[in-house]
């Protein structure tokens, strides 16, 4: 008896150990994993150490079923039963606005659900000099409800029932009353005769369903930081341009203002490493490389070409990429459009400004995914699209994959922006980015 309870307990010894050894290698390649692709980060800056499950939603499935036949659709088609991971290739657009509101809490949340990896704070200022996340520094009449407010009386040009276009600032308001804003989808309805029917205009691709929940959910930058910190993250700051004067009587100047960003990263003790800053202003950037060269190396230099502007904004030259380049910049980010064309077979290729930037040895992030409504496909919706004006290859929604899977795999982006950073997560994981 004892030998035979001897050798059971032996084999159930020899299990378990087996079960151990399998469990352990299974942890340690899951996270050598995380470690690849920055899923490992929440062990650093006090982040949660559970697993977390990503979950991309039924949109991507949806994209997918839509595509026509063919090596991409197959592809995708077999990633359908995940499991799905954080990936820094997706990159949240100031949250998850396709359905939420910008900047709000809950839109962060909702990116964070999807896999993101790396989260948007657009930055601008209040009058008392604290940095808030919002798009623009006066867009606060289309993005919250200040105009049924109170606070209307604050704004630079408040709403009033047949008066000029209202104009609310960040910079009109101290940090007080900007938290008792609540944020609201970006539309508006100019002809209203209340300030409630103002508020209103959400386009019908889009939604208020998520749009119930009280006032005070707006984000300032450092209410961004911790709640990225938590989740052990990347974070993705705009320095967004503003009124120069308000600027300088806020902050002292540009460089200032440009500083205060770098302070609110470093006294928060976030990792240089897991702050990706941008801005359209190169003058930022080679600050940020000069006076904090961690922070600056990563820093990202958005690419404003607009042909349709008036007047025009060009493509860089290759002469100032190469300029640019010397200077430390290491990482440009263009609209998606500039960097795709089609050949004269209506097939999505890299453009020219593509290669050019490439060529001059630049990291490449483009914007943004999910930011137009594709139902009917690329013909006439806008700049994110331009490439295609016909529609020629972007016929419908589910085209989109084609144009991501260009810029990922032929133009090599090193990360997308999104609107609904779980379409980007879906590729991400089915493709190994």
């Amino acid at each position: 008896m004892k030998t035979r309870a001897f050798q059971r307990g032996g084999l159930a010894a020899l299990l378990l150990s087996g079960l151990m050894l399998a469990f352990a290698a299974h942890a340690g390649d899951d996270r050598g994993q995380r470690d690849r692709d920055g899923r490992g980060d929440d062990d650093r800056d006090g982040g949660r150490r559970s697993s977390f499950n990503v979950q991309v939603g039924p949109r991507p499935f949806y994209l997918v079923e839509g595509m026509d036949d063919g090596p991409l659709k197959r592809k995708l088609q077999q990633c359908e039963a995940g499991p799905f991971y954080q990936s820094k290739f997706s990159i949240s657009h100031r949250g998850a606005p396709l359905e939420f509101p910008e900047h709000s809490h809950e839109s962060y949340e909702a990116a964070h659900r999807m896999g993101a990896g790396i989260m948007e704070c657009d930055v601008s200022f209040t009058k008392d000099g604290e940095l808030v996340c919002r798009h623009s520094e006066c867009d606060l009449h289309t993005t919250t409800n200040i105009v049924a407010t109170p606070l209307n009386q604050s704004c630079s040009v408040p709403w009033t029932a047949g008066g000029p276009a209202p104009k609310c600032c960040t910079s009109d308001l101290t940090l007080a009353q900007f938290k008792t804003l609540k944020a609201k989808m970006d539309a508006s309805v100019p002809a209203a005769t209340t300030p409630e029917a103002y508020l209103g205009g959400t386009p019908d691709w889009r939604t208020d369903l998520y749009t119930g929940r009280p006032a005070g959910n707006v984000v300032t930058l450092k209410e961004h930081i911790r709640l990225i910190k938590q989740w052990g993250i990347s974070q993705t700051p705009e320095l967004k341009a503003g009124d120069p004067a308000r600027i300088r009587q806020v902050f002292g100047g540009q460089e200032q203002y440009a500083q205060k960003l770098i302070d609110t990263y470093r006294e928060a003790g976030v990792d240089a490493r897991k702050i990706y800053a941008q801005s359209f202003n190169p003058d930022d950037v080679i600050y940020w490389l000069n006076h904090d060269h961690a922070f600056g190396v990563q820093a990202m230099l958005l690419d404003p070409i607009d042909p349709g502007a008036n007047p025009p904004i060009p493509r860089l030259s290759v002469a100032r990429l190469s300029e640019l380049r010397n200077l430390g910049v290491t990482t440009i980010a263009p609209p998606m459009w500039a960097l795709l064309a089609l050949d004269s077979s209506a097939r999505i290729v890299p453009s020219q400004y593509a290669l050019d930037i490439k060529a001059a040895g630049f990291k490449i992030v483009a914007w943004s995914f999910e930011r137009v409504n594709l139902t009917k496909g690329a013909a006439g919706v806008g700049s994110y699209y331009q490439f295609d004006p016909e529609g020629k290859a972007i016929k419908k929604d589910s085209d989109m994959y084609k144009a991501l899977d260009v810029l990922a795999r032929q133009v090599g982006v090193s990360g997308m922006f999104s609107d609904w950073p779980g379409t980007v997560t879906y590729y991400a994981n089915c493709m190994g980015m």
